[in-house]
């Protein structure tokens, strides 16, 4: 089915993570240079700061939650189509972010897969 990636980020810079103007351009530009295909997308501005970002995606989805005042960011990318896209996406916002500890898990979403496969004549 898919590659579903989880990583928190620690250290990064408040600024580039306490308004949803900023977030919402850093995503954009990603979803798009990435290969991810954006089907819609909503933003919440927590006050004083503080974003929530999730994209519907063709392929599952990707949100982005922030705690500017800790420096974290809160990290989530489901693809069901081209895991590429998935770990690019990935990379650049390690890029853009550029956060001083990581924590990723990546999970492959194969059950589906494995049991068809174990149950085929």
């Amino acid at each position: 089915m898919g590659i579903h990636l989880i990583a928190d980020l620690l250290g990064v810079d408040p600024k580039k993570i306490s308004k949803v103007e900023v977030v919402k351009r850093i995503l954009d530009r990603v979803v798009a240079e990435s290969g991810l295909k954006s089907i819609s997308s909503n933003f919440h501005q927590f006050k004083p700061h503080g974003v929530s970002a999730v994209y519907l995606l063709r392929e599952s989805h990707l949100s982005v939650h922030t705690w500017p005042e800790h420096g974290y960011v809160a990290l989530d990318i489901f693809s069901c189509g081209d895991d590429e896209s998935a770990l690019r996406a990935y990379k650049m916002l390690i890029d853009e972010f550029k956060p001083g500890i990581i924590e990723k898990n990546v999970l492959k979403r194969d059950l589906y897969e494995r049991v068809k496969r174990t149950d085929s004549p």
